[in-house]
């Protein structure tokens, strides 16, 4: 069934993916950025729109929308980590204002595994997350909780360590924390999965985690902990 779509962080690493994937599933996009760079590269027929989802009015933009998907996020490493903008609580209470005052109830955000545990992944990744990270991991915990209080009909995503990649369709869902064995997410198959989310009823007020078996070179505790570095 055709949908309208408002995503969020439409131009970031997992937000470009589902825009593209949402067009060709033959869904109406809008696509929603802070800023859009000159000359961006958006499917035909998808709508533009220009939003701060920390201080703006959401309400105009996911009016008359069948789901939000938000792809906002800040970078998981050491640099941003130390001080990490209030995206994911200040923006998850613009969305769920503008929702409750638009009627739209179905939201798909980008949490993490690592909200639930760290222990995932080579030890030294770990070590180095428990450290590096916490803040991020602390504040997606919030996302949740509000999402959680919320009248929302709420899918928070748990991806794994995110990596560049399309989609494979050969991921593994579990509930609330990766599989055991697994530590990388492809920003392709992340939107993939938080399409069907926001498609179907399977996953609503609950949080699914997702990941699939990379190759070695991306899943080595030296390659994760230095994608870390500032």
């Amino acid at each position: 069934m055709r949908k309208t779509l408002a995503i969020f962080g439409a131009n970031g690493a997992t937000g470009r993916h589902a825009v593209k994937q949402a067009v060709a599933r033959g869904h109406s996009v809008r696509a929603i950025e802070k800023a859009w760079p000159e000359g961006a590269d958006l499917p035909e027929g998808v709508e533009a729109r220009t939003a701060d989802v920390t201080s703006d009015d959401l309400a105009p933009h996911i009016e008359g929308c069948d789901a939000v998907i938000s792809c906002i996020g800040v970078p998981l490493d050491a640099g941003t980590a130390l001080s990490p903008p209030p995206l994911y609580t200040d923006g998850t209470r613009s969305y769920i204002d503008a929702m409750g005052r638009t009627g739209v109830r179905r939201i798909v955000v980008i949490s993490a595994t690592f909200v639930e545990t760290l222990d995932r992944g080579p030890l030294l990744f770990r070590a180095a997350a428990a450290v590096a990270l916490q803040p991020i991991f602390t504040q997606m915990g919030e996302m949740e909780r509000l999402l959680r209080a919320s009248d929302t009909d709420w899918t928070a995503v748990r991806p794994g360590w995110l990596m560049t990649g399309d989609k494979t369709c050969d991921y593994t869902v579990t509930p609330d924390v990766i599989a055991e064995g697994l530590i990388r997410t492809r920003h392709g198959d992340l939107a993939h999965f938080m399409l069907d989310c926001a498609e179907g009823d399977d996953w609503i007020r609950r949080t699914p985690a997702i990941a699939r078996r990379e190759a070695s070179e991306y899943e080595s505790g030296h390659a994760l902990a230095a994608e870390m570095a500032p």
